[in-house]
């Protein structure tokens, strides 16, 4: 990846931002420890999403629940963990609600804290994975020609070669040459494995749609 895979760590007390870059350290992880979320989202900003955040709910200034709701606004799609002291459950269970993965409550089992972190970074990764994946396809699908494209659009819908051969006035047979250039530029090993790959591009667009409307 372009950026280090960080555990963003907020919370406005420094002993605690200590010990928990201790332990994230002690396991063979990256912190970038955080006195508020405004120093997060300036980093967040320069340098963007990577990796996880662990962040305390109540703190000065912008609180654990309203970094949520920002992120959400501005589509950072960063797993989330929220720490909560005694008592804050409704505050975690809101938390959860608007986009948190975990939360932990204060005082934590180091081993717990480890494998929330651990799972957290997971998802990030898996994303990772899944935009790489759908960009590839995305790029692939782009060098088809315009013909190409009709007839791998054709395919997708689960038209025949002579139901695509109508639609675009040309023969079965010439439909043919064109399925099997789009099946070697998509590298695709099957008619099931370019529609997958079609699938993952739309998805993810209707995706991105859906979160551009306000």
């Amino acid at each position: 990846m372009a950026t280090e895979t960080l555990v963003h760590v907020i919370d406005d007390d420094e002993e605690v931002r200590r010990s928990l870059a201790f332990l994230l350290a002690s396991a063979g992880m990256n912190a970038s420890v955080h006195a508020d979320a405004a120093d997060f989202l300036r980093t967040l900003a320069a340098a963007g999403p990577s990796g996880c955040v662990l962040t305390d709910v109540r703190m000065p200034g912008m609180t654990g629940i309203e970094l949520l709701r920002h992120l959400g606004a501005e589509h950072a799609d960063i797993p989330v963990i929220v720490m909560t002291g005694e008592g804050d459950v409704p505050i975690a269970v809101e938390a959860m609600k608007i986009g948190a993965l975990d939360f932990l409550e204060k005082p934590f089992d180091d081993e717990a804290l480890l494998a929330a972190v651990r799972n957290a970074l997971g998802v990030w990764e898996k994303g990772t994975q899944r935009e790489a994946e759908r960009q590839r396809y995305r790029r692939r699908i782009e060098a088809l020609s315009g013909r190409e494209r009709d007839v791998f659009e054709g395919l997708v819908a689960g038209h025949s070669n002579k139901a695509i051969a109508h639609m675009h006035g040309i023969s079965p047979r010439t439909v043919e040459i064109y399925r099997a250039n789009v099946m070697a530029k998509m590298e695709a090993s099957s008619l099931s494995e370019l529609v997958r790959m079609a699938s993952i591009v739309a998805m993810a667009d209707e995706g991105e749609e859906r979160r551009r409307k306000p």
